[in-house]
């Protein structure tokens, strides 16, 4: 009987063992199949998610226009101030403060930081209030790029969805990178490198410690802790932020310390966002959407980088001297100048006016204007090409009727003042004294289709009217392009297309466009320097630009034009050619003192633009010969000629007769010609170094 209770009782505890085993398995069986559920659940949700597009988002960024030195002219705010760089241009002090103050565990969570929110929740209770929020850095930067600021269950769980999508889209750097780039800093500025340059004027790479902990510390409250509105604020926070990056070990006490000690300078809200060239700025503005393509909302808020060829001390220049020189002047009087580089055609300083405030009509582009006598050059190089004129080819000035239009018309010029020589003068006089009997030969010589030829070569593309008042300058063309004509002079006959966008970058640092400038050859360089050396005569005494000679210290080739309503300078240097036009807007005559403030603003413009460079002579040309000349007979001068001068010919083209006194001399002499040419030669050279 005992044997069978202790059979039963082992057979009892065995199956109750045997019960348990079962139990056990089956438990386990569950819990795995539970972990293993979740586990799929949870990788085809992350599957879901990493397949499911996040909502689109466009961040507008601020575009902005730069000048030939990297310097900023103008930014597009369109509201939001933004300038988006990549986490490598980022200080490191800003990477290490907004992960200690923000989400010191980033690089552990995968968007939703759970321990997090389990120490937020029972410090909230403690305190029963929300005093710890737990959003991660990636549920801010998906509240800020997809949701609104509304504090409901319903933005909350967007929030952590769109969070864990973009934390299996994106790694974490570039997490990091977009959130740096889209924060808010109040004054309507977004992203690090904005805030950067308006609070400190400085790229973000450049932040110390000390800036890095105060920038970093304005989201939390953007109005609270900006320095411009609540400094003590601000200052508070930065101490936060760097006891915390102690506590993280990431900075030492003594980094720390000298942090605090720091003296900060900041930006004046008034002058934080540069705003310079405006007619340029708009200029650069039409040539990007219009000739390139680019359409205004990219171009405005994309982030663009256009990198122009302004030089913005030459512009700020141009901006004073007119201002300088029309200060006392009538308040309708307007001025426009513009400047080229004329080795590259780079567009170096643009003015449109005034007061761009007052009026945003640029000028310096109208086609309105008459250039008046600074048209004469184009046709002496005309005639000087087609070999219909040299430096003494002389004709009569006096009055003087033209036939014209196979004699169905008569052209009657005056000169001004109806000051007339009254005997034969050469090319040099008629430039220097700007006369216009001398110019309308010259046209008619010459041909004016071949004129026009000339202009267009040079790069004037208005309409020009084939008509003998053609060469007093009539026909109405913008500074730009006598700018550029007369550049294409001084580069000796190479012709660049005046540029001023030099390269477009988009938002990523990617080329959208990039200039590809080349030279064309459109005359001969022999002619360019006989008319540069017969224009420098114009500032000699005498000439009509003679009244600015002391204020030019380098050798200027110009020309001075007047019309009853327009005055012009336009001249060049080898490294500048400028053009200045003075007027009124209406049909307004101006006066005689207002005519001459071109020529003092060209002047000055140009010495203290080349301030910083020495003076340098206009390039020769091995084509170009000169000779000692009789001016009263055009024939090569004997040593006996009291008013001998040297003039310059293109080469074939020189005088080859002597006066009747330097052949009787050469005879007696018996000096070959192949001598003489030498004794020339030896007086240029003395000539010039003197």
């Amino acid at each position: 009987m005992s044997n069978y209770l202790f059979f039963k009782s082992s057979h009892i505890q065995q199956l109750s063992s045997t019960k348990k085993s079962h139990r056990f398995k089956k438990i386990l069986s569950h819990t795995l199949a539970v972990f293993a559920f979740v586990f799929f659940t949870s990788l085809l949700f992350i599957l879901y998610l990493r397949a499911q597009p996040l909502p689109n988002v466009v961040i507008p960024q601020s575009s902005q226009i730069l000048d030939v030195q990297g310097k900023v002219i103008d930014q597009f705010y369109v509201g939001q101030n933004r300038e988006s760089v990549p986490l490598k241009h980022i200080s490191p002090y800003v990477i290490q403060a907004t992960l200690a103050i923000e989400d010191e565990r980033f690089f552990e969570h995968f968007g939703i930081d759970l321990k997090g929110v389990a120490r937020a929740a029972v410090t909230n209770m403690k305190h029963f209030d929300q005093v710890e929020g737990a959003s991660t850095l990636t549920q801010q930067l998906a509240r800020n790029l997809f949701l609104n600021q509304e504090r409901n269950w319903e933005r909350k769980i967007k929030e952590a969805v769109y969070a864990l999508q973009l934390e299996t889209q994106y790694d974490k750097k570039t997490i990091l990178e977009l959130y740096l780039n889209q924060i808010y800093f109040g004054h309507s500025t977004y992203g690090v490198q904005a805030a950067s340059h308006l609070f400190f004027g400085k790229d973000a790479k450049d932040l110390t410690l000390a800036e890095s902990a105060l920038l970093v510390g304005i989201p939390n409250g953007p109005y609270y802790y900006s320095p411009f509105l609540n400094m003590d604020n601000a200052v508070k926070r930065q101490r936060i932020i760097l006891n915390k990056m102690v506590e993280l070990s990431l900075i030492t006490e003594e980094q720390k310390d000298l942090a605090i000690a720091e003296e900060l300078t900041f930006q004046t809200l008034e002058t934080s966002v540069p705003h310079h060239a405006p007619y340029f700025r708009d200029y650069v503005k039409q040539i990007a959407i219009h000739e390139l393509g680019i359409d205004e909302k990219t171009f405005t808020q994309g982030g663009l980088k256009v990198y122009t060829s302004l030089d913005l001390r030459v512009q700020h220049i141009a901006e004073e001297v007119i201002q300088e020189e029309t200060a006392s002047k009538d308040e309708q009087l307007q001025a426009a100048l513009i400047a080229i580089d004329p080795r590259t055609g780079h567009i170096k300083a643009m003015v449109g006016g005034r007061d761009y405030e007052k009026n945003q009509f640029n000028r310096s582009l109208t086609k309105a204007r008459q250039p008046g006598s600074s048209f004469k050059p184009i046709v002496y190089l005309t005639a000087l090409e087609q070999q219909k004129a040299t430096a003494i080819t002389k004709y009569k000035s006096e009055p003087t009727s033209f036939i014209y239009d196979e004699g169905r018309e008569v052209y009657k010029p005056r000169n001004f003042g109806n000051t007339y020589a009254n005997e034969e003068i050469d090319m040099r006089y008629a430039i220097s004294r700007s006369d216009n009997i001398y110019a309308v030969h010259s046209l008619q010589e010459a041909g004016v289709e071949h004129v026009m030829e000339m202009a267009k070569k040079l790069g004037i593309q208005s309409e020009l009217d084939p008509v003998p008042s053609l060469a007093l300058g009539t026909s109405p063309i913008s500074p730009l392009e006598m700018a550029s004509a007369y550049a294409t002079i001084a580069n000796q006959g190479q012709y660049h297309k005046p540029l001023a966008i030099l390269k477009i970058e988009d938002a990523f640092g990617r080329t959208m466009y990039e200039a590809n400038q080349r030279s064309i050859p459109v005359i001969e360089p022999a002619y360019t320097y006989v008319l540069t050396n017969l224009m420098q005569s114009v500032l000699e005494q005498g000439g009509t630009g003679h009244r600015i000679a002391h204020l030019v210290k380098r050798p200027v080739a110009a020309k001075t034009g007047t019309t009853d309503r327009d005055a012009w300078m336009v001249g060049f240097t080898p490294e500048l050619s400028t053009a200045v036009w003075i007027g009124y807007d209406k049909d307004k005559m101006i006066s005689a003192a207002e005519s001459m403030i071109a020529s003092p603003i060209f002047a000055s413009f140009t010495e203290r633009s080349l301030s910083s460079i020495p003076p340098k002579p206009f390039i020769t040309n091995a084509n170009v010969v000169s000779a000692y000349i009789d001016p009263a007979t055009g024939d090569i001068a004997t040593s006996d000629c009291e008013n001998a001068r040297l003039e310059m010919f293109v080469a074939g083209t020189e005088p080859t007769s002597f006066c009747a006194l330097h052949d009787e001399a050469s005879t007696k002499q018996g000096i070959p010609v192949d001598e003489q040419s030498e004794t020339w030669w030896k007086s240029l050279k003395r000539w010039w170094n003197e």
